[in-house]
């Protein structure tokens, strides 16, 4: 597996990744469908922020995205196929997004977490710093607020 920048001609199969992978966790369809402005990746989206491929062979097989501030860098985007989850693949993403977070000189990396990705953020060595009400359709949920130093 290689990583590689994403190229905008690639905001299709980026976007069906993150459709992919948001789906495997059961959620129902309507809340899916009420996501997609935030799943969808644009070719605008690719120009214009940090975004990464995971590459085996052909086909891509993740994908991360970071969006630059001063000080700190926000995961915006880390998605991997189920078909490859547990292969390492989020795990080489998230390296690849603290290496350019840190040499952009980023102190801290910054990840409004799903509730079902928290586990792998924690094994990453991010920590839990907050939680952010996300309801949905008069179901209550939180967004897990992570961070992780990068010095």
């Amino acid at each position: 597996m290689r990583i590689v920048r994403s190229r905008t001609q690639d905001s299709e199969v980026l976007s069906s990744i993150a459709f992919e992978a948001k789906r495997q966790w059961g959620y129902p369809e309507p809340w899916i469908q009420k996501w997609a402005s935030t799943l969808t990746i644009t070719p605008a989206f690719i120009a214009e922020h940090p975004t990464f491929s995971a590459v085996e062979g052909p086909d891509v097989v993740g994908f991360c995205s970071l969006r630059m501030g001063l000080g700190e860098a926000r995961i915006d985007h880390l998605w991997v196929r189920p078909a490859s989850w547990g292969k390492g693949v989020g795990r080489a993403l998230f390296r690849h997004a603290e290496a350019v977070a840190r040499a952009a000189g980023a102190g801290v990396l910054v990840i409004e977490s799903d509730p079902n990705a928290e586990g792998f953020y924690l094994a990453m060595g991010a920590a839990r710093v907050g939680r952010v009400p996300a309801p949905m359709d008069g179901v209550e949920r939180f967004l897990p607020q992570m961070e992780k130093g990068l010095a």
